[in-house]
């Protein structure tokens, strides 16, 4: 996102539309999962909202269901529309794909952004 190479987003969940921990996007990702998450109860709740349920697991598409603290490549137009109603998850700028850029403006991002170590067992003290 920021000129550097795109650092992975999560690997427990595994992340990406290609599930292999990254934000990497292409042709056929048409929701653009281009923006590295973390997810809050609040996010969680305004996804299931409007019909976007990251919770539930869906096992045929290898997708675990989400938990707060979990990092996750969301859809740049759902992330907005949470953005909008107040609700947004946190950013890791470094994980997220440049693509997002022309769906949310960085400066969007920036003001939503946090630095969040890959090992989060750093935080349990």
């Amino acid at each position: 996102m920021l000129g550097d190479d795109l650092e992975p987003c999560g690997g427990d969940p595994l992340t990406g539309f290609h599930r292999d921990g990254s934000c990497r996007t292409g042709p056929e990702d048409l929701g653009s999962h281009t923006i590295c998450a973390v997810m809050t109860p609040e996010f969680l709740d305004h996804q299931r909202g409007i019909g976007n349920d990251l919770s539930t697991p869906v096992p045929a598409y290898r997708f675990p269901g989400l938990r707060p603290g979990d990092r996750w490549c969301v859809t740049a137009a759902n992330w907005l529309r949470a953005h909008e109603d107040g609700v947004a998850a946190p950013v890791v700028l470094a994980a997220s794909n440049e693509a997002v850029l022309r769906i949310v403006p960085l400066a969007t991002l920036r003001a939503n952004s946090v630095d969040v170590p890959p090992d989060l067992s750093s935080l349990d003290r």
